[in-house]
């Protein structure tokens, strides 16, 4: 389940729960922009016993972003077999996603700062989502969130 949240914080957030745990759980959040080339945003993942946050996740209006990524999975709500794959080009935020039977899509949200960096670190969470109109819903929001646009 996912949503586009407005609560107090007069910034809007995209909020993602796993069908199977709600207690996993991935957020993007704090989105700026220096220009009209680039989109800035926090991405959290969250899972019991685990927390992990990056600061500045970088899309760039140009290039390959998320919501084609997503909208082509919900475009392909009936299946495919193995997984795919979605980066931003810094790679510090990382997505994969397998089809189950049931018609549930596993996305696997992989942040990975500082890959370069001695002492760098990764972290991974998989949220169920439903093919279709919930993937959909999903790719909708995301839209949303980095166009800054408000419900």
């Amino acid at each position: 389940m996912t949503s586009l949240d407005e609560s107090t914080d007069v910034r809007p957030r995209v909020t993602i729960h796993c069908q199977d745990n709600a207690s996993i759980i991935v957020t993007l959040r704090d989105r700026f922009s220096f220009d009209a080339d680039s989109v800035h945003y926090a991405a959290e993942v969250s899972a019991p016993g685990l927390t992990a946050r990056v600061n500045e996740v970088v899309a760039w209006t140009g290039d390959s972003d998320l919501v084609p990524f997503l909208e082509g999975l919900a475009a392909d709500y009936r299946g495919w077999d193995g997984a795919r794959h979605w980066q931003t080009g810094d790679r510090d935020l990382a997505v994969s996603a397998v089809f189950r039977s049931g018609g549930y899509v596993g996305l696997t949200w992989t942040l990975r700062p500082w890959r370069k960096a001695a002492g760098g670190w990764g972290a991974s969470v998989t949220t169920w989502v439903e093919a279709g109109e919930q993937m959909a819903s999903l790719a909708s929001d995301i839209r949303q969130f980095l166009a800054g646009e408000q419900q």
